[in-house]
């Protein structure tokens, strides 16, 4: 039985490595897709078993992928595909078929590639929910967020839903959390890259080096000098935030603009 897979990566010589590394595999068809918009239609058009699905693609990224696929007449399986390691692996390994650390070996394909086989020949009358269980596990769960940040309030440590964090901003001093009730250092999170990684997939935008906006939490926007975009949130000290000029292209595709 032929096995149908798709590759989706926003970068050509990472599709090309792992269509070769597909091609060894006498069984698998193989399409590709550069960004989510085109894995979307490839996977309505073209109903493939398998999605290899990079994560960290510019504008709509893999866990949007993941999510509107749920809503797709056909659900196929998937497969992730990172260069993260320790805190996006935990999630994979409960709910996924597999996952993939690049650079991806053969053999650790080769293995992936099995684990798919066996879920095909099972069936996958189930696969929907542990879909959807996987998105919960990782944040995503029904559109909304669900993930924690850590926050140093009053002498303890709080977590707070990160839909209540309108902006992490980052100094000399570390990242902190800007919330209804103030400003707060992060625990935990040292750099705003950490920060960004931890909350992959949620609704948090990297706008310039210093900022990592929650996009639900926008305001206003308008264009503003230099080919940057200034955003105002919806906090009560109605804080301005630029977009660096080189992210607003991705910034206006996040939010569909």
């Amino acid at each position: 039985m032929k096995l149908r897979a798709l590759v989706v990566d926003d970068e050509k010589p990472a599709r090309d490595e792992l269509a070769y590394l597909l091609g060894a595999h006498a069984d698998i068809e193989v399409g590709e897709a550069d960004s989510a918009r085109a894995a979307l239609a490839a996977i309505e058009a073209d109903r493939p078993d398998l999605v290899l699905l990079d994560i960290r693609m510019p504008g709509q990224d893999g866990f949007d992928v993941l999510r509107q696929a749920m809503d797709c007449a056909h659900v196929p399986l998937f497969i992730f595909v990172t260069a993260y390691d320790q805190y996006a692996v935990a999630a994979f390994e409960q709910n996924a078929v597999d996952y993939l650390l690049k650079p991806v070996s053969p053999e650790r394909l080769a293995v992936s590639l099995e684990r798919a086989r066996g879920r095909l020949a099972a069936g996958k009358a189930r696969e929907a929910e542990a879909m959807a269980a996987l998105l919960a596990g990782l944040g995503c769960g029904g559109g909304r967020a669900c993930a924690r940040v850590a926050v140093e309030r009053h002498g303890r440590i709080a977590l707070l839903p990160a839909a209540e964090v309108f902006c992490l901003e980052a100094d000399d001093k570390g990242v902190n959390a800007l919330t209804d009730q103030g400003r707060f250092p992060c625990h935990g999170l040292p750099t705003l890259s950490r920060a960004e990684e931890r909350l992959a997939g949620l609704s948090f935008f990297r706008a310039n080096r210093a900022a990592l906006v929650n996009l639900e939490r926008v305001a206003e926007l308008s264009p503003w000098i230099g080919g940057k975009y200034l955003l105002v949130l919806g906090d009560p000290q109605r804080t301005e935030v630029t977009v660096s000029r080189n992210r607003v292209r991705e910034f206006k595709e996040r939010l569909g603009l």
